[in-house]
């Protein structure tokens, strides 16, 4: 399709989708995207991680309530990822985007006022919860109004602010820890509010999809067929793979290798530099050699990434493994969804539910893996190089299983 075709609104039929590739409308739509994973996903989530010790040091929580709080967080974001299609149906997606981002600040603010642990426990939880239906809505708000020349690097764009979030709390929640721990999340709180008023206006207009239910047939068929419900399984043994890092990396630099925590939080800012590169990264490659082959290729980069740790402590090992899996944390979704697009390529409503199906098994996945190993890591005598063979072991699988799917198609098209 022709770039004069996607920008002539006039000639727009009631079934195609409308591609906002009029240049500064898509790139603002992709902005908000942007500024949503960054509040919903960056901050409600990731901003927590350098806080807990300051909690604990502030005696607001022990060390073992410290973690679930983060555990409640995981929760939330299953939760959210389980209600979203069903909130975007009833409020539309925009309206739901608002709320999401506005109540993770409100989230913020709350946690400034430490009454109780079930308090806390139940904003915490609510922050999951903006981050879930952030991740399964913000793109699919997005995406059926870009070309998909363009659908890579725009889904690198909005995800890109999951890893601006990874940045920020390596960053900037130490600074704002020098003022205290209520002013850290006064200050997430007020750059939250700030970023949702910003985005506020740039967010496309409805995308007719989601009043126009009589599509294609082909819906249900879609998100059924076994490629989508391979794609979904793979995602979710992706999450495991990240969790290692996720988690362990900075106390695993600074107790297992005994560099301290000044050390462990350089890794940690390597890891949200990777991070915010990643996405962008992996949907220019996708929207060059197709999502499929860039979907095949982050597994096998992701999985040597991964395992480096199980190998070698050299420092030069560890800051390539902590800026690739900090890219493939985010990076690996714009991959995803740019596949499920082309997997079910008419129907925006059936997108939209591969899309809600695939986070849904991610967040269960990473809850599972965070749990199962944060006791295997109890019960091994804090193995650490165990977590990371087990990580490895999980996007290895991924890639066995998107292989096995290719010869398949080879094999039943020959």
């Amino acid at each position: 399709m022709s770039m004069s075709a996607n920008v002539d609104h006039h000639s727009r039929h009631h079934h195609a989708e409308p591609h906002r590739d009029a240049g500064g409308p898509l790139w603002l739509s992709a902005a908000a995207g942007l500024c949503a994973s960054l509040v919903g996903l960056g901050l409600a989530r990731f901003a927590y991680t350098p806080l807990i010790p300051a909690l604990i040091a502030a005696r607001w929580f022990t060390p073992a309530e410290a973690v679930y709080l983060g555990a409640a967080n995981l929760a939330g974001y299953l939760a959210g990822a389980l209600i979203a299609r069903d909130l975007g149906a009833r409020i539309g997606s925009v309206r739901a985007l608002r709320g999401m981002m506005v109540l993770a600040a409100i989230t913020c603010f709350a946690c400034a006022v430490p009454i109780s642990f079930v308090w806390f426990f139940g904003f915490r939880f609510l922050a999951g919860v903006s981050g879930g239906v952030i991740m399964v809505l913000a793109a699919t708000a997005i995406l059926p109004h870009t070309a998909p020349s363009k659908r890579g690097l725009v889904g690198g764009v909005i995800f890109a602010g999951v890893g601006l979030g990874v940045a920020a709390s390596g960053t900037l929640v130490p600074l704002l820890l020098q003022q205290g721990v209520k002013q850290a999340w006064y200050g997430l709180g007020v750059l939250s509010a700030v970023l949702t008023l910003i985005s506020w206006k740039a967010w496309p207009a409805e995308a007719p999809a989601a009043r126009n239910v009589a599509e294609q047939p082909v819906a249900s068929h879609g998100v059924r067929s076994p490629l989508v419900i391979a794609l979904c399984l793979e995602y979710g043994l992706n999450a495991l793979a990240l969790v290692p890092h996720m988690v362990f990396l900075v106390d695993f630099v600074a107790r297992g290798l005994g560099q301290g925590i000044a050390a462990g939080s350089q890794y940690w800012v390597l890891y949200g530099i990777g991070a915010v590169v990643g996405p962008l990264l992996t949907g220019h490659l996708a929207d060059r050699a197709g999502f499929a082959a860039a979907l095949r290729a982050a597994f096998l980069i992701e999985a040597v990434a991964v395992a480096l740790p199980a190998v070698t402590n050299s420092p030069a090992a560890l800051i390539i493994s902590s800026l690739i899996v900090g890219g493939f944390t985010p990076g690996i979704v714009p991959l995803v969804i740019g596949r499920i697009h082309e997997l079910i390529p008419h129907s925006a409503a059936n997108q939209r539910s591969a899309w809600a199906q695939a986070t849904t098994t991610f967040a269960l996945f990473q809850a599972a893996g965070a749990y199962g190993l944060s006791w295997l890591f109890a019960h091994s005598g804090g193995d650490y190089a165990l977590l990371f063979v087990i990580g490895a072991a999980g996007v290895a699988a991924a890639l066995a299983i998107e292989l096995l799917g290719v010869v398949g198609r080879r094999h039943r098209s020959g």
